[in-house]
């Protein structure tokens, strides 16, 4: 029996007892996890390979999981039953962000209720919660909707810039009319340069060669054998290159990179992208009203992380530039390179403005604020008295309840590196030395004394301001066991840990298991 994607989305729906769109159907498709043939120029899906593929989705993982992990896995921390799009809801997608924790997982430990594992209940609406490494500024947002006030720190300028971006209140109406503005203005700069043209042909002739080389059973055959997909995708990925070649020659299409110059943009970007960024940031430059600057200016770092010129597969890990069409690991097709940031921009602005407009709607009359500093020193009140008089007289008048934070993980990011791009176009100050546990100083003996060193410190400056009978949580991946020595050192005890499996990873490891503890520390 053959099912459209609609059919199939129904007969899932049915089998599993929850919403499966066409969308989820065509992914797994997309991705070889099920079969499809085309008839008439329509998807269809054997029904065979639907139920062999859902039959063994419903394998129990838990099991699985705690006998390589431990009995004491707390399974319901995994939030498997939660979709994406809540993990991802609002302005919690408004910008990629490397190492950050899904909303539910702080929710869970702010909120009231409690369960079998979480006993007791330490925060109250309106109490003050402090997370020294804001990071993306999920803390913030979770605070709102909780009715409880937030302060967060983190040494990186952009991320203060962004979790402030995010909890901010705007003027939909400007931001939207000026958005619009700049889309206008964008689109008859691209149009007139000779790329919109090129770009055309360019999708019409790759478009032809994919259907010929790629077809909706390529992704299938690489799965069951049936083709060697490294060898055949660089076969036809060089079989390509002449045509692109003569195309960007037709058309007068500058391509050429600069790989040895010190400026990040001028080596991931290509030259007739990069002009539309100056273009695009001059006009938000000119925007009067500092709060629609800003909203602006975060829509166009978002921009250009996808614009970079990499391959889909390696966005988020950047190799080297590319700038002629590739085999793509991650569609199973010959991909192009941008050559416009005009579709990401369009597309980023109505999707952030809808993001916040989601958010105002749950937003709680609630203080948010996120200064940019080392945690290990900073004055946190007097810095606020300049930054938000009225969220420092909160921390002052009753103290800051607790905190809520996830450290970097000790030799896996180089936090500042990941948004060089918006280091660069903003004129940000970088901090790179002063990150605790970056990338560049290894996983070694040494590495892991100066972070041990560094998130005690943290701690211990942040008890100045905590209340008498604070609460910490701390997420972490401590395989190298070091909270214990950092709880002891900064004058805390650990009275409980949370042993959380952390499931659908973005690496490229994701199916392995892998679980993270949150430290509940109390004053000693």
């Amino acid at each position: 029996m053959l099912f459209t994607l609609k059919q199939a989305s129904e007969w899932a729906s049915q089998h599993l007892q929850k919403n499966v769109t066409p969308a989820n159907i065509n992914y797994l498709i997309q991705y070889g996890r099920i079969e499809a043939v085309v008839q008439n120029g329509v998807a269809l899906i054997p029904k065979e390979s639907l139920v062999g593929y859902y039959n063994a989705s419903l394998k129990p993982r838990e099991a699985l999981w705690k006998a390589e992990l431990g009995e004491e896995l707390n399974w319901a921390l995994s939030f498997e039953e939660v979709k994406e799009a809540e993990t991802t809801k609002h302005v919690h997608r408004l910008h990629p962000y490397k190492g950050k924790f899904i909303p539910q997982l702080v929710a869970y430990f702010l909120d009231t209720h409690t369960d079998a594992f979480k006993q007791e209940t330490c925060f109250q609406p309106g109490d003050i919660v402090l997370d020294p490494f804001c990071g993306s500024g999920t803390t913030l947002i979770e605070s709102n909707e909780q009715g409880m006030h937030a302060i967060g720190v983190d040494v990186s300028a952009f991320n203060a810039f962004l979790g402030n971006a995010k909890a901010a209140t705007y003027d939909f109406v400007q931001l939207w009319e000026a958005s619009r503005e700049i889309t206008a203005a964008l689109r008859h700069f691209y149009s007139r340069n000779g790329v919109f043209t090129f770009e055309e042909k360019l999708a019409e002739t790759l478009a032809d060669f994919n259907n010929q080389y790629f077809s909706i059973s390529f992704k299938s055959k690489v799965r069951t054998g049936q083709i060697e997909q490294k060898r055949y995708g660089a076969e036809k990925e060089a079989e390509f290159l002449n045509t692109y070649r003569q195309l960007v020659a037709d058309y007068g299409i500058d391509v050429q990179m600069q790989t040895d110059s010190a400026s990040f943009m001028k080596q991931w970007y290509l030259p007739g992208v990069r002009a539309e960024i100056d273009f695009v940031h001059r006009l938000i430059n000119k925007v009067e009203h500092h709060g629609t600057r800003s909203a602006l200016m975060l829509i166009l770092s978002r921009t250009l992380r996808s614009c970079r010129a990499t391959t889909h597969a390696d966005l988020g890990t950047l190799r080297e530039p590319v700038t002629t069409p590739y085999y793509c690991r991650k569609h199973g097709k010959i991909c192009k390179p941008l050559f416009s940031i005009l579709r990401w921009w369009e597309r980023y602005s109505k999707d952030s403005i809808q993001r916040w407009v989601e958010f105002s709607k749950l937003k709680t009359d609630t203080f948010q604020h996120c200064l940019t500093g080392d945690s290990r020193t900073i004055n946190i009140v007097a810095m606020l008295r300049q930054a938000h008089p009225q969220l420092a007289e909160l921390a002052q008048t009753q103290r800051i309840k607790g905190i809520f934070t996830s450290p970097p993980y000790v030799g896996l990011i180089n936090y500042h590196e990941q948004h060089a791009y918006a280091y660069e176009l903003f004129g940000l100050k970088r901090l790179d030395e002063l990150e605790i546990g970056p990338l560049f100083r290894g996983k070694g003996r040494a590495a892991r004394e100066s972070y041990i060193h560094g998130v005690t410190e943290v701690l211990k400056n942040c008890k100045q301001v905590l209340a008498v009978d604070y609460d910490v949580f701390v997420v972490a991946n401590d395989k190298f066991n070091m909270y214990p020595t950092i709880a002891e050192a900064a004058g805390m005890r650990i009275v409980r840990q949370y042993k959380r499996p952390v499931l659908n990873r973005t690496e490229k490891n994701w199916e392995s298991t892998y679980c993270e503890t949150i430290f509940h520390l109390k004053n000693s």
